[in-house]
């Protein structure tokens, strides 16, 4: 008997042939072409925290193994290496029967929480960690509209018209009421106040709006169906807000997650070291202007909640982010009655986000960060304010109307 346990590859792993780039300075000399390139395949896996460079007969070998029956060892050594399998397995591609090493138990996890292969692929690997979008566009050299025309020509056009129609019916143009007010001064924030706190009915109110419940339904013992004032796909409403709260009158400065059954927030353990500030900016990827908000919300999904009734569902993902885009809408409209400023972004370190609020992103992810909070006086940062409803042509906030 051979001894060592039956093994099984993991349930996603998506193989991408690529090159590696190289010079044979050799060749040159010897007037040949001297550029290499030399194949290889990296091997996405979602429970892995990066890809894996793998050779041909090993990506050949890990196509052997089944994902769902355990292979004796034996049998797959029958026509796989020992080093080949040996190799994979200290990967973590391939697992072994009883042996939960981390790979092993994060297999389970994505296994269990019924994720379409291709899109935990797309979550997974396009997280951000430690990165600073405002020192890249630095990096990259283009710093204007100017400078982006210049690299790569005119924008597509702003409207959009068919060369085909048939005919044009002209529509009714509505009149402008307080709504339509609303709307106008409904503008992308990156001037905040940092000297002014945000009070805590003003919290109070954006929460609720938000993502707070308004209504119930119990449509079988255990499985409770809430209103709330976004839709979402299947009514599942698997959305959470946790939050950086900075500057709000009677809430401690930290980490929150805003508790809908209760309308509260609850304290979350702080990470050591934590600085709130530094936190803050690297949340949202060094926008310093984003990360100068009062209140920072994570929008977040858990994730078994939507896959429990879309299981490996190739569209549940895109109806998750159109959710998240309505519940920022909401927020945007929320934080602009009151007279604040909010904004939302999808430049955002995940995984720091992850680690400092304790979610697993194959259970639990965030989406984007959305801000909100006083704004300040007068603008430093351009915002884009079409309309002039938020500031003057000297740059001074107006006051509502």
């Amino acid at each position: 008997m051979h001894g060592k346990p039956a093994l099984r590859r993991c349930c996603v792993a998506l193989v991408e042939p690529s090159e590696v780039a190289s010079f044979d300075v050799g060749a040159l000399l010897g007037g040949r072409d001297p550029r290499r390139r030399t194949p290889r395949w990296q091997v996405f896996a979602p429970h892995l925290d990066s890809p894996v460079i793998l050779d041909e007969s090993a990506v050949t070998a890990l196509g052997r193994l089944s994902e769902t029956q355990w292979t004796a060892y034996a049998t797959a050594e029958a026509s796989i290496s020992t080093d080949t399998l040996q190799r994979m397995i200290d990967d973590g591609l391939v697992l072994e029967e009883g042996n939960m090493t981390r790979a092993h138990r994060r297999d389970l996890a994505l296994r269990e929480a019924q994720w379409h292969p291709l899109l935990a692929v797309a979550h997974v690997f396009s997280r951000w960690t430690e990165v600073d979008s405002l020192e890249a566009q630095e990096a990259s050299g283009i710093h204007s509209t100017a400078d982006m025309i210049a690299a790569s020509g005119l924008p597509p056009p702003h409207f959009h018209a068919r060369g085909d129609i048939l005919d044009r019916a002209t529509l009714e143009r509505p009149q402008p009421n307080a709504f339509d007010a609303l709307l106008l001064r409904r503008a992308t924030c990156r001037n905040f106040d940092k000297d002014v706190a945000l009070s805590s009915h003003g919290l109070a109110v954006v929460l609720h709006r938000t993502f707070g419940e308004q209504a119930r339904e119990e449509i079988e013992p255990g499985a409770i169906a809430l209103k709330k004032n976004h839709p979402s796909g299947g009514g599942l409403h698997p959305l959470e807000a946790y939050l950086l709260v900075q500057r709000v009158e009677g809430v401690d400065p930290g980490l929150y997650h805003y508790n809908v059954e209760s309308h509260a927030l609850d304290r979350l353990p702080t990470p050591a070291e934590f600085d709130i500030a530094d936190f803050a900016r690297r949340m949202v990827a060094g926008q310093h202007y984003f990360a100068d908000a009062a209140v920072l919300l994570v929008v977040a999904v858990r994730f078994p909640r939507s896959f429990w009734k879309y299981r490996k569902h190739p569209k549940i993902y895109r109806a998750i982010l159109i959710e998240s885009g309505h519940a920022s809408q909401n927020l945007y409209l929320a934080a602009t009655e009151l007279g604040l400023g909010a904004y939302v972004t999808a430049a955002i370190n995940e995984i720091d986000i992850e680690a400092a609020f304790g979610l697993d992103p194959l259970l639990e992810g965030p989406i984007a960060v959305c801000g909100f909070g006083p704004r300040a006086h007068t603008r430093t940062t351009v915002e884009l304010d079409p309309s002039e409803r938020v500031w003057d042509a000297t740059g001074h906030l107006k006051q509502p109307t």
